[in-house]
């Protein structure tokens, strides 16, 4: 049985250095989108030489700029992947088959991380995310961070495992956590969640136990402990910026004016 066309959709802003392996890893594709956010690096030019169709948006937001590149794909299954992300080789035939008569709307992939210096653990816990689905029947969730795919209807499991790289050393992870933090203010503050001293007080160390031990991290040694302190940290932060936000917009002590600060 023939097996539904595929859309492939990335998004990119100067990934110069993984764009070519994740683009090569989906060659058996029907059609290749890259929406690039204005690299200033070869990253467009390296997806042309794959074969993509390149088109270029200012960054709208991580949900709001994958919806865009989505909206651009050719067919109605679309696999969605980031520029930092690859497949294994045997993923095209095992997507093949998915699509030869899918009964789901979309399917969840595995995603294994690499830490620091090395791949998580064979054992530890993998995220997984919908990442193959029929865009008529989904869509982004809206979030600042973290989005995700909506779909409306059945969910099923492919076994397929993509390779993230993500941030190569800890000073790029803290980055991430300080702007992921950031852009997170807003998520939460609409869901108004209470006794933000409390939680960060004592989250940061549930985030802590849940992503070393029960996650299984503690299986890559001192990569594992490193990326599970700065996973607390990020978990600290969310709650502490959350509570610096709506203490600057009630009747807490107010910042004074800059005319009006010390150099010290």
């Amino acid at each position: 049985m023939r097996a539904e066309p595929l859309s492939v959709v990335v998004t990119t802003f100067d990934n110069a250095d993984t764009i070519g392996a994740c683009l090569a890893s989906v060659a058996f594709a029907n059609d290749i989108v890259v929406l690039d956010s204005g690299s200033a690096d070869a990253t467009r030019e390296i997806a042309r030489r794959h074969g993509a169709r390149v088109a270029v948006q200012p960054f709208a937001g991580y949900s709001a700029q994958k919806q865009a590149a989505i909206d651009l794909a050719v067919h109605r299954w679309v696999l969605l992947l980031d520029s930092d992300e690859s497949l294994p080789a045997d993923a095209g035939p095992r997507l093949r088959a998915a699509l030869a008569a899918p009964r789901a709307a979309g399917f969840v992939l595995l995603r294994r991380e690499w830490v620091f210096w090395r791949w998580q653990a064979d054992r530890a816990r993998m995220n997984h995310y919908v990442r193959l689905f029929d865009r008529t029947r989904a869509r982004m969730s809206g979030h600042e961070v973290h989005e995700s795919v909506v779909v409306d209807g059945p969910v099923e499991r492919l076994d397929v495992v993509i390779d993230h790289y993500g941030e190569r050393d800890i000073e790029g992870r803290v980055d991430k956590a300080n702007r992921y933090s950031s852009l997170q203010v807003r998520d939460r503050d609409a869901r108004k969640p209470r006794f933000l001293r409390t939680r960060m007080v004592f989250y940061p160390a549930v985030a802590f136990a849940r992503y070393y031990v029960w996650r299984g991290h503690w299986r890559a040694g001192w990569a594992g402990f490193v990326a599970a302190r700065v996973h607390a940290f990020y978990a600290f932060l969310k709650y502490a910026k959350l509570y610096e936000s709506q203490r600057s917009g009630g009747e807490g002590e107010r910042r004074p004016p800059d005319a009006e600060r010390g150099d010290d």
